[in-house]
């Protein structure tokens, strides 16, 4: 159907006006008439020759005005659309379907398509879809960032209603107008972000080099060489650090601080910070390799704040073993390295100042509570316990906080229950340790850093005063603001640092002999029968613990397994695929059994007795998740690939959690990781 165009606003008025004009006339006609009849005939007669005259004239001119406002409108509208078509921004019209009906001259510059191109704009750009244009819905405008052939561009849409525009011309009604367009604008921002970027590459960065290793590897050089020794590694790190344009600065003797430009940063990620094997190079007879630890902080609001993640992250390299470098940001921790044995302190100082820390915090408090990780192992509960020792020699009152026992820990828990020398209530729940915590109550965290992973994470905000003691590798999730914190990575278990940390805290302290049985299980536990992560201290606290009654029989009757577990671990072994030569992968299938997780675990220890196998990954469904056990004994750091697939542990003893897939897919993701950590050299 034809529309009319019709004629609105103040030029409908102006063309009209003779018309409202001779009906005044007619009015001053009836007035004449009643005065005086002649002279209103008279004037009537005027009247009609003046209406003639006017619509006559207005037919015949309204035509003639119509052609001549058309012929204005569309000059007016070339000189617009050839300024549109000209403008340097680019710039296009889209139906509402988004399809383009219009370009101007730099849009089809940027498309590289020629005047007339009409297709959709997902076509152009495939991340615009019709579901993210103005519609009816209420979205009038958008923004997106975009990249084009290397171009970063922001593109704006704009909905244009034809109703609207109708109802702002003085011309047209807007009657009949309806539909929309949409207009869109491409701002071409790839110098500012290339400004951004070189600013961005020549903001500074702090970094921290520590030795890891430096009393040891000076003890394993003659004397009067260990100052050439030194000399290398200074000179070594200095020109590695000066080839990046950087600065560092020997703060003591076994500690650097690096001044870095970001770019560099980029350039150490590239070579995975090569300087972490660079400096194991460094031998002039030395029997012990040195290696180093660094931590850098980026992107931070100032370079204090810089300076602060980096020594963040220069204690969770030294928290994780060392030998491996940490990126610190405001968003994210990035790891590096991590691929060498923990080097054992042969020093117990630090036991010994913990030790006290530990019995000032106690002695301060009116009574404690430990708590250990979920789905407590032998360790776990160990140490538990040996912490439950040093509160009741201190006198203060304690209790372990266990929701669910396992059947690897109900031997121990046997122990104690209905046990005369044991309070009742030794043992509480979650639940009953929430309503017992208070601003007087200390909570002592065992084999567990992570406070997502503990037997109740909640007791983690309700209680003030919170002791770490752990000897696994710190992540990036890490329990918060604790009054004191003793996590070494390189004691075999938490059992084995609890019985270093027993004989400092009070002179001739005497434990039970459940006590010692316990303990001295965790360690052996820990250890695969000292077979791994076994140093001096490991051995010089079972001896401790041997003194004051731990029997080795005793505790070899407490774990000793069923046939069926026996079986159902011996079905594990003989399913297992050797996977790219050196990786064992099995599944665990012990759904009958208490505990299949822990079966799945003496799986992948068995497994490593195969020759030629360098890790063993066994995976356990249990309880609508897939549990994933890694073992390796040194050449494969099983903690950064159960890391990258969201869990943790040790460099030789690591394991994680999958949730939402089966067996099969959990495999696929295992494998899938290998590969990719091979590739790239992180393994």
């Amino acid at each position: 159907m034809k529309k009319r165009i019709r004629l609105k606003g103040r030029i409908k008025t102006y063309i009209q006006f003779t018309i409202y004009l001779g009906v005044l006339l007619l009015a001053l006609d009836v007035a004449l008439f009643l005065i005086d009849f002649r002279a209103g005939v008279l004037t009537f007669g005027f009247t009609l020759i003046y209406f003639m005259i006017t619509l006559s004239l207005y037919f015949y001119n309204k035509p003639i005005i119509m052609n001549e406002l058309i012929s204005f409108a569309t000059e007016y509208g070339q000189i617009q659309k050839k300024l549109l078509r000209e403008l340097e921004i680019p710039y296009a019209l889209l139906d509402d379907g988004g399809k383009v009906i219009w370009t101007n001259v730099a849009f089809e510059h940027v498309i590289h398509q020629p005047k007339g191109y009409n297709k959709s704009i997902t076509s152009l750009f495939p991340t615009i879809t019709r579901d993210r244009l103005p519609d009816d819905s209420g979205l009038d405008e958008a923004q997106y960032e975009l990249t084009y052939e290397n171009c970063e561009y922001v593109a704006k849409f704009r909905k244009i209603s034809l109703k609207e525009m109708a109802e702002n011309s003085d011309i047209m009604d807007a009657e009949g107008y309806n539909g929309y367009l949409i207009a869109v604008y491409l701002f071409d921002e790839t110098a500012l972000h290339i400004a951004l970027q070189e600013v961005d590459d020549q903001s500074l960065s702090v970094g921290m080099i520590y030795l890891d290793n430096y009393e040891e590897a000076l003890q394993s050089v003659e004397e009067v060489r260990r100052s050439l020794l030194i000399a290398l590694i200074d000179r070594k790190v200095n020109k590695y650090i000066s080839a990046l344009d950087g600065i560092s600065k020997k703060l003591e003797k076994d500690k650097y601080l690096v001044i870095l430009r970001k770019k560099a940063i980029s350039q150490l990620q590239e070579t995975r910070f090569d300087l972490l094997e660079e400096v194991k190079t460094v031998n002039i007879g030395n029997e012990m390799a040195v290696t180093i630890s660094m931590g850098i902080g980026l992107d931070g609001l100032s370079y204090a704040q810089n300076y602060e993640f980096a020594r963040n992250a220069i204690d969770l390299a030294l928290g994780r073993g060392g030998d491996q470098a940490v990126i610190k940001t405001p968003e994210s921790i990035t790891y590096y390295g991590g691929k060498s044995q923990q080097v054992e302190k042969n020093t117990r100082v630090k036991a010994r100042v913990k030790a006290h820390a530990l019995r000032e915090i106690i002695t301060g408090k009116d009574k404690v509570l430990v708590m250990g990780h979920r789905m407590a192992d032998v360790d776990s509960f160990g140490a538990a316990v040996g912490i439950y020792r040093i509160a009741q020699t201190l006198g203060r009152k304690a209790h372990i906080v266990l929701n669910d026992v396992t059947t690897s820990v109900q031997p121990l828990v046997d122990l104690f229950k209905n046990n005369p020398e044991y309070d009742e209530d030794m043992i509480i729940s979650s639940q009953q340790a929430i309503e017992s915590a208070g601003s007087n109550t200390v909570l002592v965290v065992v084999d567990v850093n992570k406070p997502s992973i503990t037997e109740c994470p909640d007791l983690l905000r309700y209680c003030k005063s919170v002791v770490v003691l752990d000897h696994h590798r710190q992540g990036t999730e890490t329990i918060e603001n604790a009054t004191l914190s003793y996590v070494e990575p390189y004691a075999s278990s938490a059992c084995e640092m609890v019985s270093e940390i027993l004989q400092y805290t009070y002179d001739n302290i005497k434990i039970r002999v459940e006590e010692a049985d316990c303990m001295y299980s965790g360690i052996m536990i820990d250890t695969n029968n000292f077979n791994t992560k076994t140093g001096v201290r490991t051995f010089e606290a079972a001896a401790f613990l041997r003194r004051n009654g731990a029997d080795v029989a005793r505790v070899r009757k407490l774990f000793r397994e069923d046939a069926e577990a026996y079986k159902a671990r011996a079905d594990a072994v003989s399913q297992a695929e050797i996977y790219k030569q050196y990786f064992a992968i099995s599944v665990c299938t012990a759904e009958d059994l208490p505990s299949p997780t822990i079966i799945g675990a003496q799986a992948a220890n068995e497994l490593l007795n195969i020759k030629g196998i360098k890790a063993s990954f066994v995976l356990t469904d249990y309880q609508g998740k897939i549990y994933v056990s890694a073992r390796s004994i040194d050449e494969v750091n099983v903690q950064i690939i159960m890391e990258r697939m969201g869990g943790g542990g040790h460099m030789n003893t690591a394991a994680c959690q999958m949730e939402g897939m089966g067996i099969a897919e959990a495999i696929g993701v295992l494998k899938g990781t290998i590969d990719s950590m091979l590739e790239n050299n992180e393994i």
